[in-house]
């Protein structure tokens, strides 16, 4: 029996290691796509179901470790067998984590939808009227102010694919173009970590009772702003005074197609400010994100067939009528978040995370060490991918069980609104400038400009790295010395 015992302990142990030996490779996959091509949205997918048709094809041992009790309730008395095993995993342990990932995803197609049809009935070209100046600073300032604003409010990468279009159609030299493109992508990712609803880390960590909307954004405001202001003065100063511009007709939209200002400032509100409304929502239901920003989406649709009635019967309203982003396009950047939070998920399940966490606890104890190690990583690897996995590493403590623990002051990091989920919030964030290949929004300049990631490390990396310690400064200012 003894023997049965330990075999069965080492072949969960070698089970363990090769479904996190899959993430790992998916890590490097997704790391070097730039390199290879490869799709790192397949390669999300790909880890995430094959980590998870391992773990149900030997789910035996990894439930009677981690899930005795609630295995034993499930069978209610009948005997266990491996179809049994298989319908519990199914039942109580990956239809969990489907759940959250859905609600990410869902969330995200509400607000890709959003912004797109925003865009698509010129809501936005009120900041193409802003920067019709010749002045750098100017130009550079204004657009990346309102980079910050909307992405904070929206998906990042759809926010900063709109901002470089206006900014390549306007700016004529290749080498300000990508300066400016820089700036762009350093404030939609600086913008988007500092409210629950601005990146998909900050709607997990909000979906998962980690943080509350008010106290996320008083801590991480400042040192977001810092960290988008930073790199922009200094990228500023690479600019000559007058810029090389030209500008272009305003788009065709088809006939009767333009809405006049006013109504146009009616869907932003409807749109933005409705986004604005979620975090009251959610505290006043207790309802997922994910359907307060699907109720603001469908007043906005309603808004946008009403102003548009003119063109109901026409071919032009196919395109006014459903967001491009239902279509095609962002689908991929929600099934990347999807194949990453079920990898990380079943390794979770594995309890392979809380044995490094518990590791870590002992041997670093320095939640400040694990945030600047992952927005390192983050750089390196992916935003999103990085900070899913240091989020999985622990989970939200309650404080009613202070008096069992032995050191109250660390563990209160992990409490709700502890330290350690805004710390990784911000690093994993902004981290993931240090290198333009490690986020989205940095991938699509590279592709849009065709820049080269040692151009960008010679020219931005060090700017990047300077906002990012100047604001990692501030927020432990804000926790320790503030309070």
């Amino acid at each position: 029996m003894q023997r049965l015992i330990i075999f069965v302990g080492i072949f969960k142990t070698v089970m363990t290691l090769i479904i996190v030996l899959i993430l790992l490779f998916g890590y490097i996959l997704i790391a070097t796509g730039h390199l290879s091509n490869i799709n790192k949205s397949a390669v999300a997918m790909f880890i995430g179901t094959v980590g998870w048709v391992l773990y149900v094809c030997y789910g035996t041992d990894f439930v009677m470790s981690r899930h005795p009790y609630e295995y034993s309730e499930y069978l209610a008395g009948a005997s266990s067998s491996g179809t049994a095993v298989k319908y519990y995993i199914y039942d109580n342990i990956f239809l969990k984590y489907v759940g959250k990932a859905a609600g990410v995803v869902l969330f995200l197609l509400a607000t890709m939808s959003i912004i797109e049809i925003l865009n698509n009935n010129g809501c936005f070209d009120f900041i193409s009227e802003w920067v019709r100046t010749r002045n750098s600073k100017r130009l550079l300032w204004t657009l990346t102010l309102a980079t910050f604003v909307i992405s904070a409010n929206l998906d990042n990468l759809t926010t900063t694919t709109m901002m470089l279009m206006i900014m390549h159609n306007i700016v004529q030299s290749r080498r300000q173009r990508m300066l400016i493109g820089c700036a762009i992508v350093i404030a939609a990712n600086a913008g988007g970590c500092f409210t629950v609803i601005g990146d998909p880390a900050g709607v997990i960590l909000w979906g998962n009772g980690a943080v509350t909307a008010t106290n996320f954004s008083a801590y991480l405001a400042l040192p977001a702003i810092v960290a988008w202001m930073i790199p922009t003065l200094l990228i500023g100063r690479e600019l000559p005074d007058r810029l090389d511009v030209e500008w272009p007709a305003a788009p065709y939209r088809g006939d009767d197609t333009n809405l006049n200002r006013w109504q146009r400032l009616v869907m932003l509100i409807v749109g933005i400010g409705g986004l604005w409304f979620i975090p009251t929502f959610h505290n006043i239901t207790k309802l997922s994100p994910f359907l307060g920003a699907l109720c603001v989406l469908s007043v906005l649709w309603i808004v946008n067939e009403v102003f548009n009635r003119k063109l109901m019967n026409s071919d032009q309203m196919i395109q006014r009528r459903i967001p491009r982003v239902l279509q095609y396009g962002s689908i991929q950047m929600m099934l990347f978040v999807m194949g990453i939070m079920l990898a990380a998920g079943v390794v979770q399940e594995t309890g392979f995370f809380s044995e490094i966490s518990r590791w870590f606890d002992y041997t670093v104890h320095n939640v400040w060490v694990l945030g600047v190690v992952s927005g390192v990583m983050s750089g390196l690897v992916d935003t999103f991918t990085i900070a899913m996995t240091a989020i999985s590493m622990y989970p939200v403590v309650d404080m009613t069980n202070a008096d069992q623990w032995s050191d109250v002051a660390y563990m209160s990091n992990f409490m709700q609104n502890g330290a350690f989920w805004k710390i990784m919030a911000y690093t994993t964030a902004v981290g993931g400038c240090l290198l333009c290949f490690a986020n989205s929004c940095g991938l699509a300049l590279m592709k849009m400009e065709r820049m080269h990631v040692g151009w960008y490390f010679r020219n931005c990396t060090l700017k990047v790295l300077a906002g990012w310690l100047a604001g990692l400064a501030i927020l432990w200012a804000e926790i320790y010395a503030v309070g």
